[in-house]
Order: C-alpha cells, then structure tokens, then sequence
C-alpha cells in the first residue's frame, strides 16, 4: 500500500494538489501538438520547440519545381529551437519584424554546426595519426572532411575579424563603470554557439540594456553574419 503525507496550510489548501498542478504544467509544456500526430513522444526536457514542415522540390517537367510536403504521413515536425527561434518569436509578440534575416540567421546556423562537428571529431579517434592508420580508405575520407571543417572555421574567423562590435570611449574606469568592449569574435560566440541573447551579451560585459545598446549590438552581429557569408561586407564599430 502507498502512503502519501498531505500537507495542509492555514488556508486549508493541500500541498499535494500544489505539486499536482505544478506537475500538470511541466508536462503541458512537453505536449506535441496533434499536427506532428502521435508518433513523437512527449518530453518535457526537451525544451523549448518550434513547428515546421518537412518540404523538398520536386521536378514537374520541363525544368520547372514545386516545393512537396514530405512529412511522414503528411505530418508536421518539430526540431528544438535555438536563439534565433526565441529572438524572432519575442519580436513577434510585439507584431515586430524579425530581427535577422533568413540568410544570416542560416549562416549563425551554419557556423555552429561547424563548430560543433569539427570539436566532436576527436571522439572518433585519438589523433588524426591514428585515423590515417585504419584500413579500408575511411580514414583518409575522415581527416579530409575534418580539415575542410576547419579550414572553413578558419575562413570565416578571419572574416569576423578582430575588431569590436561595441567598444568603449576612452574614458577614465571611474566613468565607463564595468562596461567592457564587446569583440566581434565573442559577440558571434555567445550568439551562435553558446545560445544567449542579445541582453546577455550585454549584460556579460556590463553594458546596460536599453533601445541603443541593443539596436547597436544587434546591427553588428547582423554585419557579422553578413560578413562571414563573403568578402564583400564592409563593416563598422560602434562607440557607445
């Protein structure tokens, strides 16, 4: 037999029913709508997520393509949402337009799935001397993804450049407080990898969140992801 303690406050409110409605709504937020259908299971630890539907173009002929739902059983899907899900939907609340566009949100995309491939090849094996060692020719096709990984990491590091997003006046510490340069490198770091916002960053580096900061610092990283898609961003600092 089970037993369970009630707890009962002065007003002579349970706990247990507290507990229960706290409960109700962790799995509320973990609920797939019936659009994907019943195939993806409920998960409250997966976080914050976004609907979508899986498209592909199909040819129809004479060079002509038509975007085709491919949805299993012709459902939606969902995948977790990152930082640039929950920037677009904040703005949105506010009937806002998004904040970056589809191209540079797909470039932050882009870089952060670089990062993270190229750090996770070294579970594969010890060193790259060892890979080039396995037999069948894998290894040789191993390395040489990895090296374009990095090569293209590199690529685009250079194009983010050393310069700074927001910097500081030269003014003495007592009048700037703890308010530190934001470096262009940082800035796409925190963003793209690390998934914070762009009150975040700010506040990390003392800067106080008001209508110019956050414009300022979202028109760079804007820049920024323009600038790693080419060479033919012409980028500026901004001096607060």
């Amino acid at each position: 037999m089970t037993e369970h303690v009630v707890i009962v406050a002065s007003d002579g409110v349970a706990r247990l029913q507290a507990e229960a409605d706290r409960i109700a709504a962790i799995k509320a937020r973990g609920a797939v709508p019936s659009a994907c259908g019943d195939e993806i299971p409920e998960a409250p630890a997966r976080g914050a997520f976004r609907v979508f539907e899986p498209m592909r173009l199909r040819s129809v002929g004479s060079g002509e393509y038509e975007a085709q739902h491919v949805g299993y059983r012709g459902r939606s899907a969902i995948r977790n949402a990152d930082v640039f899900d929950v920037m677009a939907a904040a703005v949105a609340r506010k009937k806002k337009s998004p904040p970056f566009t589809p191209g540079q949100v797909a470039m932050g995309r882009h870089y952060r799935d670089l990062i993270e491939r190229h750090a996770c090849a070294g579970l594969r094996c010890s060193s790259l001397e060892a890979v080039r060692s396995g037999g069948g020719g894998q290894g040789g096709e191993f390395v040489d993804a990895v090296l374009r990984d990095r090569e293209e990491i590199t690529l685009m590091r250079r194009r983010i450049g050393t310069g700074s997003a927001i910097e500081v006046r030269r003014v003495r510490p007592s009048k700037r407080g703890s308010r530190t340069t934001i470096t262009n490198q940082r800035l796409v770091d925190m963003v793209c990898i690390e998934g914070k916002s762009l009150r975040d960053v700010l506040e990390a580096h003392g800067w106080s969140v008001y209508g110019e900061t956050t414009k300022a610092v979202r028109q760079a990283l804007a820049g920024l992801l323009d600038a790693m898609a080419g060479p033919a961003y012409t980028g500026h600092i901004q001096s607060l």
